[in-house]
């Protein structure tokens, strides 16, 4: 594989993360249909089989694109850490990260709540955001981190300040964009517990605080040029729907698709494929930064004939939860820095320690 160096000339240099699947891999399918020859296209996975046959995928039907792969796992500080460093190495300017990488571990489906939501008026609610029927079971990383908050949000923070160099100049403008959900629920979150630690909506915690983290950014970096906004990619089948119910069989899956269909027709949120949930992402790519409304969330939209557009919606944020939030990150980086830093000097001093001293 051949990288461009940093001191080439670059047209649009775009990262995605969670890009080896799903919505990832349909946006950077849509992005090289636009423009093969003007972009530079990073895939950041954790699963390098999965990114190389996204990868090959992708030049299989853009033979000429340039798509470089790399290894990040958002959920490690030492993966992203790394990551980063490799990034400022190839790139001397990221025009767009797109902050894609997201988990829902150990979905747990509430079948009463389902059957009385299915004849209740909130029945297509209900299907669009699985409020009050999605419960997950998080746990711990390595680094002492909730899996779904590292993975879904502080990762993909701590990604932001180490790529400030190549994201902020003063004579451009850079875009952040995050994949957010309709689940993203401001009963699931709390400002005193932003891991979810005591709670049983980690998805849908991590998902409004991503909400809340745009809107900080915008606060901070907007003066460097940087620019951040959220999108909901609406109802769509990808790996992590069939994953809510992963003991039904692939006929049952097959049997509902004609009930999302009909759903579809009184609801626009039912975009059901990939593609059609990348609209809004995709739709970003083309706009202007500095028109975009940094409290809005951008939907990914289908109509009952299939026709895909982008609808902003005002979210349910407000700038004094989103700064609380921010200091708690930047404390939270600094912590985990710190902690790291203790460990590989712990690891270098077992190393290097005379042979029959051991370590202390």
């Amino acid at each position: 594989m051949q990288f461009v160096s940093s001191s080439e000339k670059m047209n649009k240099v775009v990262l995605v993360t969670g890009a080896n699947s799903g919505i990832g891999l349909a946006l950077c399918e849509r992005l090289l249909s636009q423009d093969t020859e003007g972009l530079q296209l990073c895939l950041a996975c954790r699963n390098m089989r999965r990114a190389q046959a996204a990868r090959s995928a992708l030049l299989s039907s853009h033979p000429a694109a340039q798509v470089a792969l790399l290894h990040m796992d958002t959920s490690s500080i030492q993966s992203v850490l790394t990551a980063a460093r490799e990034v400022k190495l190839r790139y001397n300017r990221l025009d767009y990260l797109y902050l894609n990488a997201g988990i829902m571990p150990d979905p747990q489906f509430d079948v009463k709540a389902f059957f009385k939501g299915l004849f209740s008026s909130r029945v297509v609610a209900m299907f669009a955001t699985g409020e009050g029927i999605l419960t997950q079971k998080d746990c711990v990383t390595p680094d002492g981190l909730q899996e779904v908050f590292a993975t879904n949000l502080f990762g993909h923070f701590l990604l932001i300040r180490e790529l400030e160099p190549v994201l902020c100049h003063a004579d451009r403008t850079s875009q952040l964009i995050w994949t957010s959900s309709s689940n993203a629920h401001r009963s699931a979150f709390n400002c005193e517990d932003v891991q979810h630690r005591r709670g049983t909506q980690p998805y849908s915690s991590s998902k409004y605080a991503t909400d809340l983290l745009s809107l900080a950014l915008n606060t901070h970096y907007n003066k460097q040029g940087l620019y951040s906004s959220v999108i909901c990619p609406g109802f769509v089948m990808t790996s992590l729907t069939y994953s809510i119910l992963p003991s039904l069989p692939a006929f049952i899956w097959t049997l509902l698709m004609p009930v999302f269909w009909l759903i579809r027709l009184f609801t626009n949120t039912f975009t059901l494929s990939p593609y059609n949930g990348a609209e809004a992402l995709f739709w970003l790519f083309k706009q202007n930064p500095e028109s975009l409304d940094p409290r809005a969330k951008y939907h990914s939209l289908t109509s009952g004939l299939g026709s895909n557009y982008t609808q902003p919606l005002q979210m349910d944020i407000d700038l004094e939860t989103s700064e609380a939030l921010y200091e708690t990150f930047l404390q939270l980086e600094r912590d985990v820095k710190k902690k790291l830093k203790e460990k590989q000097k712990e690891s270098q001093h077992v190393h290097y320690s005379p042979a029959g001293l051991g370590s202390s």
